[in-house]
């Protein structure tokens, strides 16, 4: 049996006294003030054991992490014509970049870079009565946790320097793929990136991910297929044009966030949520990449 507590305190010993921390994402102002020593990890593995080292339980906004969420209650809907209007390639690009959707004729290459996701949003309006309310609501019965909650200021930090996403829904809305208007579109989807969660809500809402769409109370959100679906999708396109890397280096499913957590599985294994603000060039959290890696090398597992 594997002594996950051991090597979570080994691996939070290692990486969080490292010097070299990354740089916290500024281009959100409402992110810019984060303390870049922070640092927490939190594991739950198929049996519903815990573990935790550092700062699991402090919040943070999961920002792109949400993506995968979103995604998850879109499919949920309109199954799959989902895919009509929205690839699932990866991008190689920046999560912010636009060249390829005009390219493609607004069609996002998938849905986790910017682009795809304002589409999922777009999906949400349209199928949701009150689209806010109900996604959280969504997000809450996953975790069963009531306290889950979007940070407002965060969401107007976001809506007040998005201007590359109000492009992205423009150009979608140009080619008729946003069916909704841009600023409902958008403040839902700021909405959505300012939720905020600490390690151990993270890992314990990404459970149903490893467990065959069944979340952590046994309850069945997704079918198997769905499932295999969005991991795919996140050991393709979860961490943008670091995708290959993080699948090289770590072997995992898994979606980043520029507030500076990580979400990995591995199904009928394990799902494991980092947290440390300080972001690699790439914009994916420096030491969670490191942390992670040094995990799956430590335990021997991943899906490689």
């Amino acid at each position: 049996m594997i002594d996950f507590q051991g090597i979570l305190h080994k691996v939070y010993s290692e990486i969080g006294n490292r010097q070299e921390r990354g740089k916290v994402a500024t281009y959100i102002p409402e992110l810019g003030d984060i303390d870049i020593n922070k640092f927490g990890i939190h594991l739950v593995d198929s049996a519903k054991n815990e573990y935790s080292e550092g700062h699991s339980q402090e919040k943070f906004s999961i920002q792109s992490i949400s993506k995968v969420l979103s995604l998850t209650r879109a499919l949920s809907l309109v199954g799959e014509k989902l895919w009509s209007r929205v690839d699932v390639e990866p991008s190689g690009d920046p999560f912010n970049h636009l060249s390829l959707l005009e390219q493609e004729n607004g069609i996002p290459r998938n849905p986790l870079i910017n682009a795809g996701a304002i589409v999922v949003a777009d999906v949400l309006v349209s199928e949701l009565k009150n689209a806010k309310v109900e996604f959280l609501d969504f997000i809450r019965r996953i975790a069963n946790d009531p306290s889950i909650d979007y940070n407002l200021a965060v969401a107007k930090s976001e809506k007040n320097t998005g201007f590359r996403n109000f492009a992205a829904a423009n150009l979608l809305k140009s080619y008729s793929n946003l069916k909704n208007n841009v600023d409902e579109v958008l403040d839902f989807y700021f909405h959505q990136c300012s939720l905020e969660m600490n390690c151990a809500q993270l890992a314990e809402t990404f459970f149903l991910f490893s467990n065959r769409g069944h979340c952590i109370q046994d309850q069945k959100f997704l079918s198997v297929n769905q499932v295999k679906r969005i991991n795919a999708l996140m050991l393709t396109c979860g961490f943008y044009d670091e995708a290959g890397e993080f699948a090289f280096e770590v072997g995992l499913p898994g979606k980043s966030g520029v507030g500076g957590g990580i979400v990995a599985l591995l199904p009928n294994k394990f799902t494991v949520a980092t947290w440390s603000p300080g972001l690699n060039k790439k914009g994916n959290s420096k030491l969670g990449m490191e942390a992670l890696e040094m995990l799956t090398t430590e335990t021997g597992l991943s899906i490689f």
